[in-house]
């Protein structure tokens, strides 16, 4: 089945519809839905919105009223809005706060005041830090090791306490290490595939953190859309935390090297190793069981097929 054919008919409101993932939400939803974006344009561009059936608003999460009455009417919201780096919260731990963890529960508060069937919040895998058990489990105590993470497990306990206390259903994805097309390679805290097949492009080095040797669950974005589908649509999930990723890992070094070959490059002359950075961890894996039992969720592409397809698509 199609992604744009598990959802037909319905209202829904994406924060952070105009973001990396956010967008590409929208472009499957849109096809058979009617799709409302809510995005400052702090972080996400109209480009990625360009052609698309959407009505955007522009407002801020600060913005209750503003928030409640593009609510109105809706029967999902995929609440996607936030400042998604570790580096930046560092950096601007307020800042990261404010827009992740208050701006979450301004979501909430709207989803629960205009009675949607469920929200479906947008949690990250920096929650479990880098405790060495492999893979990660949803029943691993959270181990944040930056303002970042601290803001969207805290989002997480929200949504438990919103479905516990005002029975509003609400179902939080952990996503593992998203990449795809539209991704801002252009930040200083760009993510690492953007950042090097920039770096690939224009001819540079790439810049590798550390050895090399840190693994990481690279998650091709149209399977996270899935995952943010079927928690929508699922009645089994309702208040939990759900891994969503393709559950395997890859070594930032051989990640370089398929990055590299695509452009007619070799590892040995392509890479700079520099320094960690302050709140990374070393590997990273998720257990997926969960999701798979109560959404039905099933990775569908692999890491080198959503390479050729980002790279495509440049």
């Amino acid at each position: 089945m199609r992604l744009q054919d598990l959802m037909r008919d319905r209202r829904v409101l994406v924060t952070g519809g105009a973001g990396f993932i956010g967008s590409h939400l929208v472009e499957v939803l849109s096809e058979r839905n009617k799709v409302f974006v809510y995005d400052d344009l702090s972080t996400g561009r109209l480009s990625n919105l360009d052609d698309l059936d959407a009505e955007l608003v522009v407002g801020s999460l600060s913005d209750l009223d503003l928030l409640q009455r593009t609510c109105k009417g809706m029967d999902y919201v995929f609440h996607l809005a936030a400042i998604p780096s570790v580096p930046r919260s560092i950096d601007d731990p307020a800042g990261s706060n404010i827009a992740n963890q208050n701006g979450t529960l301004n979501a909430l508060i709207a989803a629960r005041d205009c009675h949607v069937t469920r929200l479906v919040y947008s949690s990250s895998s920096s929650v479990y830090g880098d405790t060495p058990t492999l893979p990660k489990h949803e029943d691993m105590m959270p181990d944040p090791l930056s303002p970042y993470a601290v803001s969207k497990l805290a989002g997480e306990y929200y949504c438990k306490v919103f479905t516990r206390v005002y029975r509003l259903p609400t179902v939080s994805l952990r996503f593992f290490n998203v990449f795809g097309p539209r991704q801002d390679p252009r930040s200083q805290y760009a993510a690492v595939i953007p950042k090097f097949i920039a770096q690939a492009r224009e001819g540079k080095r790439l810049t590798v953190t550390g050895d090399g040797t840190q693994t990481r669950d690279f998650t091709y974005v149209l399977d996270a859309v899935q995952g943010l589908i079927r928690a929508a649509l699922t009645d089994k999930g309702d208040g939990q935390v759900l891994n969503v990723a393709r559950g395997d890992r890859v070594e930032l070094n051989r990640l370089a090297a398929d990055i590299l070959a695509a452009f007619g490059r070799v590892l040995d002359d392509g890479v700079e190793h520099i320094a960690p950075r302050p709140g990374d961890i070393l590997h990273s894996q998720a257990d997926i069981g969960r999701a798979r039992a109560l959404l039905g969720y099933e990775p569908q592409f692999t890491v080198r097929q959503g390479l050729d397809m980002t790279i495509g698509a440049l």
